[in-house]
């Protein structure tokens, strides 16, 4: 019965529940045009839960713009599809400006706003650096000079010759020949990657041009010796030997020449201050035989240079230096120990008339003197850059530039008080050549700078010890090696100053070139 009676209860409570709410929603107290609010919850009781992110550490989503992008498979289609063109339209486009823009081209040719503007896209080094100063300690503690230096065909070995060019026995002391391999990485400047032992002091040094290992030196004894700086044992490979055809003066200079008749071979000339020229070819005994010679005589000189240093007839006149031109290899300038240089060819057919015989007749190559130093020329070098120009130095400290179509030197240069040992006309810049001096200094002169001072000396050697010789590195042209008196090799990196060619420098050069002397 009780539930029963409850549920009635509860049937009886909601009847009077609607009673109290009418149909149209008002509430007691209030008119039925009036809506009641809705129910709320007591704000002290009961609210909604709140959600809370911490914004300053988290989100939601992330990506990462600058490494990542979403890749649609539409892009990749549109990127692979083939570019279409249309010719016709471009061709019509291309006619329609034709005209327009080849007078724009003309005009911007015949401009003169950017003359002597330099396009340089390298960093530029300012300052010439001493990258390394390389000796022999045991040549130095026999105070041996450096009497030749010479940069191999890759342009990373450095050679040196020792001897003497002044004073004491040079004919019974021995001497070194040195290398030094730069681009090792645990190079040690007093300890040469070779030394060869040589019995007579080595006057002169010249890598082959092409085979990096094979160096040839002039020795002071007459003569001719070529190494194998691979071969360790053993190095020498040709030489001379004392012969009748053999120099009966110190050797100076050795250079290497192309064999017209072998590709693959080299022949080796010889210049000494016997007066003769001599050209070698390799034999399969290790001999070097005799292919060519010449002879330089007094009475082969022109009258006109008024030689008066030898008597008239056949005297020798002593050579100390030569140069082939770049431009003709029958072509060669001599210096002389009279003074003169002289303009030489290796066609000449006329025979010198040379009172040391020998196994193959002499020549006389020479075909013009020019005018002389006021003493004996050490040096002289042909321009890479021009077929007449070349630079002869001396004892008189001055540097003559000569054109070798007059007999009068463009510019004379007074760059020393004392001897000047070797010149070199720089193998990248027309206008640059460098000089080494009786008083320790290598000069570098830029004829774009100055025609009348070096635009920088460099201290080789303290207490103005000479510097006797120098070379350029051909392969890598800010690198210069100069050899001295002490008994070191400086290798200097040079400055963009020196290595970097200007855009008006070939017509400078040809200018100088041009200069006629009354």
């Amino acid at each position: 019965e009780r539930p029963r009676a409850a549920l009635g209860a509860l049937a009886s409570a909601s009847a009077s529940l609607h009673a109290l709410i009418p149909p149209g929603g008002a509430g007691p107290g209030r008119s039925g045009s009036a809506p009641a609010p809705p129910l709320r919850p007591r704000k002290s009781c009961q609210t909604v839960r709140i959600s809370t992110v911490e914004s300053a550490a988290q989100s939601h989503t992330s990506r990462d713009a600058g490494v990542q992008t979403d890749q649609s498979k539409d892009a990749v289609q549109d990127f692979q599809q083939e570019v279409r063109v249309d010719y016709t339209s471009l061709l019509s486009f291309l006619q329609r400006v034709e005209d327009a823009v080849i007078k724009e081209l003309n005009k911007n040719w015949k401009s003169r706003a950017f003359d002597g503007f330099e396009v340089n896209w390298t960093d530029q080094n300012e300052t010439v650096l001493c990258l390394h100063t390389l000796s022999y300690p045991e040549a130095q503690d026999q105070n041996l000079q450096v009497t030749s230096v010479s940069w191999n065909a890759t342009g990373s070995v450095v050679a040196c010759s020792y001897g003497r060019l002044e004073g004491g026995d040079w004919s019974t002391e021995k001497s070194y020949v040195c290398t030094w391999n730069l681009d090792r990485r645990g190079l040690n400047p007093q300890r040469p990657d070779l030394v060869v032992d040589v019995p007579s002091s080595v006057m002169g040094l010249a890598f082959h041009p092409s085979q990096p290992s094979l160096i040839a030196g002039g020795l002071f004894s007459g003569e001719l010796v070529v190494w194998d700086t691979s071969r360790t044992e053993d190095p020498v490979i040709w030489r001379t030997g004392l012969t009748g055809d053999t120099h009966t003066d110190p050797v100076y200079q050795v250079t290497w020449l192309p064999d017209a008749k072998h590709r693959n071979r080299s022949r080796l000339l010889s210049v000494s201050t016997d007066g003769k020229i001599l050209v070698w070819r390799e034999e399969q005994d290790g001999r070097l035989a005799l292919a060519e010679g010449f002879a330089m005589v007094a009475q082969q000189i022109p009258r006109s240079t008024r030689l008066k240093k030898f008597p008239w007839g056949e005297a020798a006149v002593g050579v100390t230096s030569l140069s082939f031109s770049h431009f003709d290899p029958r072509e060669f300038i001599v210096g002389v120990e009279g003074g003169y240089s002289l303009k030489c060819s290796t066609a000449a057919a006329t025979p010198a008339l040379h009172g040391a015989g020998g196994s193959v007749p002499l020549r006389a190559p020479a075909e013009l003197a020019f005018s002389p130093h006021s003493g004996p020329i050490y040096s002289v070098s042909c321009s890479p850059f021009h077929r007449n120009l070349f630079l002869s130095c001396g004892t008189d400290g001055q540097v003559h530039l000569h054109s070798m179509l007059q007999t009068q030197p463009i510019v004379s240069l007074q760059l020393s008080k004392k001897y000047l040992f070797c010149v070199r006309w720089s193998p990248v810049r027309p206008l640059v050549f460098a000089a080494a001096s009786g008083e320790g200094d290598v000069h570098l002169f830029d004829f774009e700078k100055s025609s009348h001072k070096p635009a920088l000396s460099l201290k080789q050697a303290a207490g103005e010890r000479p510097v006797y010789c120098l070379e350029f590195n051909v392969k890598q042209s800010r690198l210069l090696a100069a050899g001295d008196a002490t008994g070191a090799v400086r290798v200097w990196q040079l400055s963009s100053d020196f290595t970097e060619q200007g855009p008006r420098e070939m017509s400078r050069l040809e200018q100088l070139a041009s200069e006629v002397m009354d």
